[in-house]
């Protein structure tokens, strides 16, 4: 006999069908996968991030590293030049740099103030000599702290401190007399410190001992300075990183090159 399967019986398995089509993700489902969204947007966000303050510190000690180049470079060019003069079968020390200004003496080529542990801005020192000129017979292309020179003879009054100009502190300089113009930023003190040979029984012309402005003066050592130690305090770009120091300090001797002795 043959049967007929109704009509009615397949009904169920065409909305079995139909409901495993239409059927998504569960709530617990979407929860997880924002949860993982999050967790990866959190670690891309915080890999970004750090990616920026890396570059940041990388820029900033880049500029911390030009600063003191500038600053070490304009600074060492001008105080080795200290008491030069050129046609030194023509002209003198005393002739060339007369009394003038805080100068106390003819001949007279370094002057300072401020103590060496002076509170920020900290210390002034002033370096005056004599340039050739670019040009001949007495050509020397000698530069002042501006990193210029002059085409002819020219008398260089080149006066450092450290100053804040629009909220910023930088290492200037006053070229004979005019108004600062900064040279290096992120500079907040200048400490400065001048090596003499204290004892007159001594026939090496060498530093024995480093004094601060105040007790140059005090001996009458400023004629007998012969070489300068320079301490520029910087602002530390990466202060803000775990265990970095506010301010990183920059140290250099320079030597006055018409005064150096054996040993310096």
């Amino acid at each position: 006999m043959n049967m007929k399967t109704p009509m009615n019986m397949k009904t169920p398995v065409i909305a079995s069908s139909m409901r495993t089509a239409q059927s998504g993700f569960t709530l617990v489902e979407l929860m997880i996968a924002v949860t993982i969204a999050l967790f990866l947007v959190g670690g891309l966000v915080t890999l970004v991030d750090g990616m920026k303050r890396a570059s940041l510190s990388q820029d900033g000690m880049s500029q911390l590293q030009d600063n003191e180049r500038m600053a070490a470079t304009l600074m060492t060019d001008v105080i080795q030049s200290a008491g030069y003069f050129p046609s030194p079968t023509i002209n003198t020390a005393a002739s060339v740099l007369p009394v003038t200004g805080p100068f106390t003496f003819a001949g007279q080529s370094i002057i300072g103030t401020g103590a060496g542990n002076a509170a920020a801005p900290g210390d002034t020192i002033t370096v005056r000599y004599v340039t050739g000129g670019t040009n001949a017979p007495a050509k020397d292309n000698t530069i002042n702290c501006m990193g210029n020179t002059n085409t002819t003879q020219t008398l260089y009054t080149n006066a450092f401190s450290v100053a804040t100009i629009g909220g910023v502190s930088y290492l200037v300089c006053s070229l004979n007399g005019a108004a600062v113009v900064p040279l290096a930023s992120g500079i907040t003190n200048l400490q400065i410190f001048y090596g003499v040979q204290s004892n007159p029984a001594a026939l090496t012309n060498s530093v024995d001992t480093y004094l601060d402005a105040p007790a140059v003066t005090a001996g009458n050592y400023w004629g007998k300075v012969l070489s300068v130690k320079i301490q520029l305090t910087f602002t530390n770009p990466m202060a803000n990183q775990p265990g970095q120091p506010a301010t990183i300090q920059f140290t250099r001797v320079v030597d006055v090159m018409n005064k150096t002795g054996v040993s310096t």
